[in-house]
């Protein structure tokens, strides 16, 4: 299902769209790799108890970074529902399945904007862990 028209006039336009799209690219990707669905909430997540961010880049025609980000307890409950067993079993994966699930997320999304399939490139995924660190943009 595509969002948004080929040529959008600005990126402004196609905000509202784009978040709603973003939101049902992670919730299709949640509901059969993780077995459960995704709450979406209106406030900024908390800086505290952040300490595990996968990273995807998107360059083309359309350029940004897609991160998901959670407490080190959540990415390690995500990746035992990724593989099929128990946290503590999981925890040795976890870079790999968060990796994996941001991933799937950026395809996800991207694909659902017309023409930018080929348009518009995905980078490695890139894992981070601790919480003493900012990421920043260019902008422009």
């Amino acid at each position: 299902m595509s969002l948004i028209e080929p040529h959008p006039s600005t990126v402004e336009d196609n905000h509202t769209v784009w978040v709603a799209g973003l939101e049902r690219a992670a919730q299709e990707v949640f509901k059969p790799m993780l077995g459960s669905s995704l709450l979406v909430v209106s406030e900024p997540m908390a800086e505290a108890g952040v300490d595990v961010t996968a990273m995807v880049g998107l360059a083309g025609r359309l350029c940004g970074l897609l991160t998901v980000r959670c407490s080190w307890q959540t990415g390690a409950k995500m990746a035992s529902k990724m593989l099929g067993v128990e946290s503590d079993r999981a925890i040795p994966h976890l870079w790999d399945a968060l990796g994996e699930l941001c991933n799937m997320i950026a395809g996800n999304f991207k694909n659902k904007i017309p023409g930018l399939g080929d348009g518009c490139m995905l980078s490695v995924p890139t894992v981070i862990t601790g919480g003493d660190y900012r990421c920043h943009s260019i902008s422009g």
